[in-house]
């Protein structure tokens, strides 16, 4: 199990390396909509404390800075 999510993580490294701004710009775009999509068919979700949505946002937040001020 170890070996295949190994294989699998250095192909999906390989396939982002090759997309180019446009392409990333299109990703955060279609994930923005699916989040939509999901807010749209399951409403609970968005009957959350805004506290809620900013320790998500933090928590995501976390490893993309570090690698930004790391760098």
């Amino acid at each position: 199990m170890v070996s295949e999510m190994g294989f699998y993580l250095k192909w999906a490294d390989a396939k982002v390396k090759r997309m180019d701004a446009l392409d990333m710009g299109m990703v955060k775009v279609s994930v923005f909509f699916l989040a939509l999509l999901a807010a749209k068919l399951y409403s609970p979700l968005l009957s959350l404390d805004w506290w809620v949505y900013a320790l998500v946002f933090v928590l995501a937040a976390i490893r993309p800075m570090m690698h930004v001020i790391g760098k």
